[in-house]
């Protein structure tokens, strides 16, 4: 199948691309670079052992996309380009309703102007807003706490309008919680512009000798060790859940009961860690100390966040595969591989038995 992934060589679109491309899948990356490198694509190639395609672009480029599903005969899409930073959200709102919203609205006219109505969309488990009972499943009551929220739930009725427009539409959007790690090559991973914004990347700076600690904002929830928990999932694992997505979308399948062909989907792992879980195991596989202090709670903050993955199993027929110290194994060995100056002078500490 010909395939557009827009923000492409992002985080999760480029381990996507992998799984993707190891499936037979031919694929077309389209990025505007705001949140990646175009050096990506010949990561990829060294993977795969073959060129990627891969295309400089926005998504609110209206004529570009069609010209681009156009030109490459595109069947299917799936659609990862935005701007993801919940406090940058807050401080740019128009930014954020311009290139996620505004973008996918873009994509949507091109795909309808080219007939192509296969769409995979990139959601979050940030439209759930604060729990009210764990797991989450897919019908918990959808709300927002900021911009980048909105701009997802705003992009989720979008297309269930869409979906109920039209039945030739088939639609899947997939609710990420954590992810986290890398591909196991070292190759690619999550590319950070400045201080990490989520907990795993700043352990691995920590880990590493570029940040001096990790604050640990609050050890007074009801939780076992008093530190926050949330879902974490191995990139890996998310991508494998994009193709898995994809095959459902293909077959054309009527596998729930929501509007036409539009289906949302949690994707974790079910189970969640803590803060001072995640930076034990760190501290085994990177045979490094990870140094923290408590600090106060931040607004907002909650005690526990985790998926409710049955429906991902029962539809997908897929499920994570990967546990804590792969995630942490797999970033430690990007954080080394992209970094090797920093690690190489940071000092190893030797853990205490």
């Amino acid at each position: 199948m010909n395939i557009l992934l827009t923000g492409g060589t992002g985080y999760i679109g480029s381990h996507t691309a992998v799984v993707l491309a190891q499936a037979g899948h031919r694929m077309v990356l389209l990025d505007n670079y705001s949140n990646s490198q175009p050096e990506v694509g010949d990561r990829l190639a060294q993977i795969l052992g073959q060129p990627v395609t891969q295309i400089e672009g926005d998504v609110r480029d209206t004529a570009r996309l069609i010209e681009t599903l156009r030109q490459y005969a595109i069947e299917a899409v799936i659609h990862f380009a935005g701007l993801k930073a919940v406090g940058e959200s807050v401080a740019r709102p128009i930014d954020y309703y311009a290139h996620n919203v505004q973008g996918t609205i873009s994509l949507l006219q091109a795909m309808q102007a080219t007939g192509v109505k296969i769409l995979v969309f990139s959601s979050s488990a940030t439209v759930y807003g604060d729990p009210q009972y764990l797991p989450l499943d897919e019908q918990h009551p959808l709300s927002a706490t900021n911009p980048y929220g909105r701009s997802k739930l705003h992009i989720e009725a979008m297309l269930a309008d869409v979906a109920r427009s039209d039945d030739h539409w088939r639609i899947i959007c997939l609710r990420y919680f954590n992810p986290v790690g890398a591909h196991e090559s070292g190759l690619i991973g999550e590319n950070l512009r400045g201080a990490p914004n989520n907990l795993m990347p700043f352990i691995a700076q920590v880990a590493s000798g570029e940040q001096p600690w990790l604050n640990v904002y609050g050890n007074d929830y009801p939780t076992p060790d008093g530190t926050g928990v949330r879902d974490y999932i191995h990139v890996m694992d998310l991508a494998e859940g994009h193709q898995a997505a994809l095959a459902v979308l293909s077959a054309g399948l009527e596998v729930c009961s929501q509007p036409a062909h539009l289906i949302t989907v949690n994707l974790g792992t079910g189970q969640g860690y803590s803060v001072l879980e995640i930076v034990k195991a760190f501290e085994a596989v990177s045979g490094r100390a990870v140094p923290y202090q408590i600090a106060p709670r931040r607004p907002g903050d909650i005690a526990a966040c985790y998926a409710q993955v049955s429906k991902a199993a029962d539809v997908l027929g897929w499920q994570a595969r990967r546990g804590l110290q792969e995630m942490c194994a797999s970033a430690w060995n990007w954080q080394v591989q992209s970094r090797p100056g920093a690690v190489a002078k940071a000092r190893c500490y030797r853990l205490s038995t």
